[in-house]
């Protein structure tokens, strides 16, 4: 096989289908990338560039080269990314802006003062991450729990309930029993994923007997984090449930009018990162803290992490 000084010569030729811009690229002279060139074609017996005396263009082995070449360069840097991430300060997470938004972000201070050696970089997206081919360690995401390749630990059990400002209850309007919230707009959440059903307001009104409300009105928006805040503005009542509306009850901010709960499907969050990494200081150090403040266990009665961070 060719040297790889000879592959990273040709690399930048082919990229810039120039010898002068190559020869720049790599500190040498055009010269030395020719002759590089030449030496790596007399190797294989087959020509890899065609020359004029204005430009340079790949023969059909070089294009074959050179997309085999930037494949291995791509894959050799991945691979240098990942060994210097094991001695990383900083750790890559992946979550929905609505979990950042209503849960993460308000809890930092926490995973700061725990973890003050970490730098947490978030990315938020819903979208699945293939793992081999990102920087990211960590994700966060609302999931059945199969996730075949990866740890997955679940955060929350999930309940779903109507939730509302507390201006509400002192309204006009007031909220006594199921059957009030005709009388009041109702706020969706437009959510489904892999064929499951997330409760709406069709199946809560039908829970409670409310036959007077008609679950198909009011406002429908696509993230949770704008429905708990259209609630919290006294817009309406939403259906909250129990890891993104918890400190909005606990503040004061909203409300429960009515107990009836709602157990969710086996749909939940979870902490999920690739076996391979699973147990690395920093991606071990942000589960367990997840993990505890998900569980609600004061920082104080927290075990020690076996681990150094």
């Amino acid at each position: 096989m060719p040297g790889l000084p000879h592959l990273r010569v040709f690399d930048s030729a082919a990229r810039h289908l120039s010898f002068s811009r190559a020869a720049d690229e790599l500190g040498v002279t055009p010269a030395a990338v020719s002759s590089q060139i030449r030496m790596l074609e007399d190797q294989m017996g087959v020509p890899l560039f065609w020359r004029t005396s204005r430009s340079v263009r790949l023969t059909g082995p070089g294009q074959i080269l050179a997309a085999g070449v930037a494949e291995a360069f791509a894959i050799l840097g991945r691979t240098f990314e990942r060994i210097g991430g094991e001695a990383s300060t900083t750790l890559g997470v992946s979550m929905s802006a609505s979990f950042a938004a209503k849960w993460l972000v308000p809890r930092l201070d926490g995973f700061r003062r725990e973890h003050p050696g970490i730098d947490l970089r978030i990315e938020v997206s819903d979208e699945p991450i293939d793992f081999a081919t990102s920087d990211l360690q960590v994700a966060v995401r609302f999931g059945d729990g199969h996730y075949p390749t990866l740890r997955a630990d679940r955060l929350f059990e999930e309940f779903v309930f109507p939730v509302c400002s507390p201006s509400l209850l002192a309204g006009p309007r007031p909220l006594r029993v199921p059957n009030d919230l005709r009388h009041h707009t109702l706020i969706h959440l437009e959510w489904q994923a892999r064929g499951e059903t997330w409760p709406d307001w069709r199946m809560w009104l039908l829970a409670a007997g409310a036959k007077d409300v008609d679950p198909s009105h009011g406002i429908r928006l696509s993230l949770f984090s704008l429905v708990s805040q259209a609630a919290i503005a006294g817009q309406g009542v939403a259906l909250g449930n129990t890891s993104l509306v918890g400190d909005d009850l606990a503040a004061g901010r909203l409300v429960k009018p009515f107990e009836l709960s709602l157990k969710a499907p086996s749909f939940a969050y979870y902490v999920v990162s690739p076996l391979a990494v699973a147990e690395r200081p920093l991606v071990a150090a942000f589960r367990t803290w997840v993990l505890n403040e998900a569980r609600g266990i004061p920082p104080d009665q927290r075990a020690p992490l076996p681990i150094s961070t």
